[in-house]
């Protein structure tokens, strides 16, 4: 909640403080972000190895941040989901599943996006 006696600075100061603790929070608690994590450093240690360019670089980072995002706002859902109906319920289960297809969707473009940058340099060592 907006506290009426904050600056501007220090009310974004504020912001940020539950952001970074909202990402605390989704890297302890949350296993689908644990395991896109430990996928995000693979993927960075991969691109060291292989020496990817600025643009490839610039495309998976894109993909990570789309991917975590996308899981973070299905916990999200989920989580008003059972607290606002916590036994099973037809209507919230179909929202549920709707909000799991969106971190599908990213990660199928991640996997895209990764054969474009790697594919080809594996091939190479062929």
């Amino acid at each position: 909640m907006k506290n009426p006696n904050d600056s501007f600075l220090r009310g974004r100061l504020r912001s940020f403080k539950f952001a970074l603790r909202g990402m605390w929070l989704l890297m302890t608690t949350e296993d689908s972000i644990k395991a896109q994590l430990f996928i995000a450093v693979l993927a960075t240690i991969l691109g060291f190895y292989f020496n990817i360019s600025n643009i490839e670089w610039m495309f998976q980072f894109i993909v990570i941040g789309l991917v975590l995002v996308a899981e973070a706002l299905n916990t999200a859902i989920e989580k008003v989901a059972d607290f606002v109906h916590p036994e099973y319920h037809k209507k919230i289960g179909f929202i549920k599943d709707i909000a799991a297809g969106a971190p599908s969707f990213a990660a199928f473009t991640s996997l895209i996006i990764a054969g474009f940058i790697y594919i080809p340099k594996i091939a190479l060592l062929f």
